[in-house]
């Protein structure tokens, strides 16, 4: 089955600095480029990727939009599209969007499960994610499964924006405790508005990952959004955490092995392309 990756990082320690990954040795300082992602995604059936902010520095943030814009250009590295960071706090977030403005940026991200919970409640912060609707972009949203009530409450805010919540809203795999988040899950999956990103969710187990350590989660979340409002992305090469993309796409694809071909085609192609609005690569 082809897929799309929803969910990129291409990380370029010599143009951009990644500060969040000091105290990860593996991602520290080392080049994730497309040329090594190509290499990782061999034999996975990956056709197509969308980029995905990598959580630079607030002054890097229109370069980094435009660089990997830039690459998006260029056919041969068959992206689709670029989703770019965003600070939707800021007053000036108008010059924001107009800054980096393309024909190939589909959305934004502000990353959120690092902030204060409180963030994304404000007046202001709801009215430029608002803003992003109007232009027929999406918000990608990376929350706790504590901060699902307050994405809830940004999604009911902003009704004509479209929004998707990477990782299957952060499940603690690790705890061996999912009560709260399939409670939390469950609620905000009512919002028509908002899809679900089957991405991330390795890096949040431990010990041995086998596909029944990850198949609640999965299960859980096409049970709350259905086959028409899930994606997959691959989340590397954070992935590489835990398993690498081969090993985590065989997994997954062991998890839906009893899912259709239509249903596989949703998950892995026409959601993204209708959610996303990607236009045809050449």
């Amino acid at each position: 089955m082809d897929r799309i990756d929803t969910h990129l990082h291409l990380i370029y320690p010599q143009r951009f600095s990644y500060d969040w990954t000091a105290g990860i040795p593996a991602l520290a300082g080392q080049p994730f480029r497309m040329e090594e992602y190509r290499a990782a995604a061999d034999g996975c059936g990956i056709t197509e990727s969308i980029f995905m902010e990598v959580d630079v520095p607030d002054k890097e943030s229109v370069s980094e939009a435009a660089f990997f814009c830039s690459l998006a250009e260029d056919s041969a590295n068959r992206m689709s599209g670029v989703i770019a960071a965003c600070r939707p706090e800021h007053a000036d977030f108008a010059a924001q969007l107009e800054a980096t403005a393309h024909p190939r940026l589909v959305g934004y991200r502000r990353v959120l499960h690092t902030q204060p919970d409180e963030l994304s409640t404000t007046t202001l912060f709801r009215e430029n994610v608002s803003l992003i609707g109007k232009a027929g972009l999406t918000f990608d949203l990376c929350l706790l499964p504590r901060q699902l009530a307050a994405g809830a409450a940004l999604i009911d805010a902003c009704p004509n924006t479209r929004f998707i919540l990477d990782h299957c809203g952060v499940p603690n795999i690790a705890s061996g405790d999912l009560t709260f988040w399939r409670e939390q899950l469950r609620e905000i999956s009512r919002r028509p508005n908002l899809a679900c990103k089957i991405s991330g969710i390795i890096a949040y187990a431990s010990g041995e990952i086998t596909a029944d350590t990850v198949r609640p989660v999965v299960e859980h979340a096409i049970d709350c959004f259905g086959w028409d409002r899930i994606v997959w992305g691959s989340d590397w090469p954070v992935c590489n955490l835990t398993r690498d993309l081969s090993s985590w796409t065989h997994l997954l694809d062991d998890i839906l092995s009893g899912s259709s071909d239509d249903e596989l085609a949703r998950l892995y192609q026409h959601n993204a392309r209708e959610i996303y609005r990607l236009q045809p690569l050449a």
